[in-house]
């Protein structure tokens, strides 16, 4: 199967599988681009790039990989790897979640939520998602 039809078949199972989703979409942080998404309402194209500048700002903006340096030589990580692993955001209507895979750092899944959403259930479907979707070679 092809990476894409992979990250395709992933984003639809962020959808079905984790609660109260009301969209998802996978970025490649190397590219900035957003690999696939899908929602339940129309979005315009503008919103859908954001989406995936905010996902690179939220895990490699300058800030964040200064905060990120400091951590690791205060706690004596050594290595290039990221520290930041998962975030969650919650709006004044949404909960986002924002999965970065630990087989491949430069793939970051986000999953949004309604804010009514039971954040256990939410976590534990979408790391099952992320865990199917680096199985099958992301």
């Amino acid at each position: 199967m092809s990476l894409s039809q992979i990250v395709i078949n992933a984003v639809k199972s962020f959808r079905s599988s984790v609660p109260d989703c009301v969209a998802a979409g996978v970025v490649d942080m190397s590219t900035g681009m957003l690999l696939s998404v899908e929602t339940t309402d129309s979005h315009p194209q503008e919103v859908l790039d954001l989406l995936a500048a905010a996902t690179f700002d939220l895990f490699q903006g300058r800030n964040v990989t200064m905060i990120e340096d400091m951590f690791k030589a205060r706690r004596g990580v050594s290595g290039g790897g990221h520290y930041f692993q998962e975030i969650l955001v919650n709006s004044q209507n949404l909960t986002h979640l924002f999965l970065r895979s630990t087989v491949s750092p430069n793939i970051v899944a986000a999953i949004v939520c309604r804010r009514s959403v039971n954040i256990g259930m939410m976590f534990a479907q979408a790391r099952l998602v992320m865990r199917q979707m680096e199985a099958e070679g992301v």
